[in-house]
């Protein structure tokens, strides 16, 4: 493909998610599969195609490749929007403060908290007994 892309990378929790932003017809796809065969549910499809009705674009005029890896169903989602919503921002500027304003420009920088010694996870421990 010597097509002209825009490229970004969107992360949430431990996903990650490789963005390149076509302009043009085209099949858009995640980690080579058809973009509807991973996210089914409308809701998931609307959530991934959120930026493009933020900064006022037509989806259809547009069609993206993704590779994302891991984490969960939702994570990659997540990593996703952030991804699109970046390499909008990189095709034009002028976007990102709706972008900004509805919290899709955003690193969600929850992770998991780390298991610490002696507990049973990163913060249950075993039951006191005082006596």
């Amino acid at each position: 493909m010597a097509d002209k892309y825009y490229y970004s990378l969107g992360r949430r929790k431990t996903s990650t998610a490789t963005v390149r932003l076509f302009e043009g017809a085209g099949k858009s796809e995640v980690n080579k599969k058809s973009f509807e065969e991973v996210y089914p549910s409308k809701v998931d499809q609307t959530r991934v195609l959120e930026p493009f009705v933020v900064a006022e674009l037509d989806p259809k005029k547009f069609y993206f490749t993704i590779v994302a890896q891991g984490g969960g169903v939702s994570g990659q989602l997540d990593a996703i929007r952030l991804g699109l919503s970046r390499s909008i921002v990189k095709m034009d500027p002028d976007k990102k403060s709706a972008l900004k304003k509805a919290g899709l420009m955003t690193r969600d920088p929850r992770m998991v908290e780390r298991k610490k010694t002696g507990l049973r996870k990163a913060r249950k421990r075993e039951q006191f007994s005082k006596r």
